[in-house]
């Protein structure tokens, strides 16, 4: 039933009897497997990817490098737990590498990011220290690639 876990993913719109119909299975048997997954947890949510750069919303997102010492007997967890439940807070991710923490936040502008990170991040026990880097423009998200950039002709023309 992956294939099922596949076609959600790819688009959360389709309904159980479409999804039968593709997979060739009774809309019954689809419509379980999905009250299955979505009670144990495999599916967690559904999300529209808006592109908000066309409409009149103003934001700023910003990618978020953490070092924190992990804690005893509980490791990353415990910061981790701190730093989800701030609303500004996207996405957040433990990491291989040269940082433990990363956090995706958004914001109104660059000052309120500024805030959120000097304020409530930074000043976190166990967080030892940030980076942060701002998103200029999202050209693919979640396997959605967004409207390709038109292409500037002045440099194709002959002399």
């Amino acid at each position: 039933m992956n294939k099922i876990l596949q076609m959600l993913e790819n688009d959360a719109r389709l309904t159980s009897e479409q999804i039968a119909t593709m997979l060739q299975k009774e809309e019954g048997d689809i419509k379980k497997a999905i009250d299955e997954y979505e009670k144990s947890g495999v599916i967690v949510g559904y999300q529209a990817l808006i592109d908000w750069d066309k409409t009149d919303r103003e934001y700023v997102s910003a990618v978020i490098e953490v070092k924190v010492v992990p804690q005893r007997d509980r490791g990353f967890d415990r910061i981790a737990e701190k730093i989800y439940h701030y609303d500004e807070v996207k996405s957040l991710y433990l990491m291989s590498g040269s940082y433990d923490l990363q956090v995706i936040i958004e914001g109104r502008t660059l000052k309120e990011v500024a805030q959120f990170v000097a304020q409530k991040l930074a000043t976190l026990e166990y967080v030892t220290s940030t980076a942060t880097h701002f998103v200029l423009r999202k050209y693919k998200d979640m396997g959605v690639i967004y409207e390709a950039p038109e292409v500037d002709q002045r440099g194709n023309c002959e002399i």
